[in-house]
């Protein structure tokens, strides 16, 4: 476990899809901390009364928080938005040693009731946004490892489980989750000779964020739910891990945090509900 007066991502870059709030601004905010560079490719300019935060208070919490901030307004699904964002970065910051694919839709609706229309914006964000990302960074990743700088590519995405109650339940969503999780699989094995670890990582619980409250249950559900935090500080684990020797792996996040001694988990609790298991996970 790290020591508590080291900052191993200080000087470090960081490119992630979202991160305007919840889980994505949690993992950057624990970044920052540490004095990270941080570019946020997220499309939320202006105020929704709906979805606290956007780009910009994100930016502005992230500089406070002691960060390097880029804050690019582009959309994950547009290829020379991301193109730029990546290039921008490197120009500005003078590489990238992590990316975080934390940009998702999500919509559980059964396969008769789901419009073709939002089964593409899962499969372009999710699946593809992952794909993009990851891909465009990978010359960068290559240079970062070359130069001994530990570099990442972490997805919030889940372990690959074939149950069929899973596909059954919500085929659009798992599908393009899935997908992401196949790029972690695919990419840890097509890197695994460039010190590049690639890895996913999800929650055991259900995780207090806008999206949880407006989509998946209210406020009885954000009660029965943790805390970002607990997912930033087990990422923040993931991402300070030697990447020649931590790849290809599906984390979850409580294991993550059990292996470096922290079993109490009380502080990362939302509400005083039972704890609801997350999708995915058995």
């Amino acid at each position: 476990m790290t020591a508590p007066d080291a900052k191993p991502l200080a000087g470090k870059t960081m490119i992630m899809s979202g991160g305007s709030r919840g889980i994505g601004l949690a993992i950057a905010l624990r970044a920052a901390q540490d004095g990270a560079n941080i570019t946020l490719i997220a499309k939320t300019d202006t105020p929704n009364p709906r979805l606290p935060g956007t780009i910009h208070t994100a930016a502005a919490e992230l500089e406070e928080a002691g960060g390097r901030v880029l804050p690019f307004v582009g959309d994950v699904r547009d290829d020379d938005a991301v193109a730029e964002a990546v290039r921008r970065t490197v120009e500005q910051f003078g590489g990238i040693d992590i990316v975080v694919n934390n940009a998702s839709a999500i919509d559980l609706s059964p396969t008769d009731r789901i419009s073709m229309k939002k089964y593409d914006l899962m499969q372009d964000i999710n699946c593809r946004g992952t794909f993009l990302l990851s891909k465009l960074a990978i010359p960068s990743l290559r240079r970062s490892a070359s130069a001994g700088r530990n570099p990442h590519i972490l997805t919030l995405s889940p372990p690959l489980n074939l149950s069929p109650k899973w596909a059954g339940g919500a085929l659009a969503y798992t599908i393009a989750k899935y997908g992401m999780s196949l790029t972690t699989l695919g990419l840890a094995e097509e890197l695994k000779g460039d010190g590049i670890g690639v890895n996913s990582l999800w929650p055991r619980t259900t995780i207090a964020t806008a999206a949880v409250r407006n989509l998946l249950g209210g406020d009885q559900m954000v009660n029965s739910s943790r805390t970002p935090e607990i997912y930033s500080d087990a990422a923040y684990l993931v991402l300070t891990s030697p990447s020649a020797e931590a790849t290809g792996n599906f984390y979850i996040d409580d294991e993550v945090l059990a292996a470096a001694g922290i079993t109490d988990l009380d502080r990362y609790r939302a509400g005083d509900g039972e704890l609801q298991l997350d999708l995915f996970l058995d």
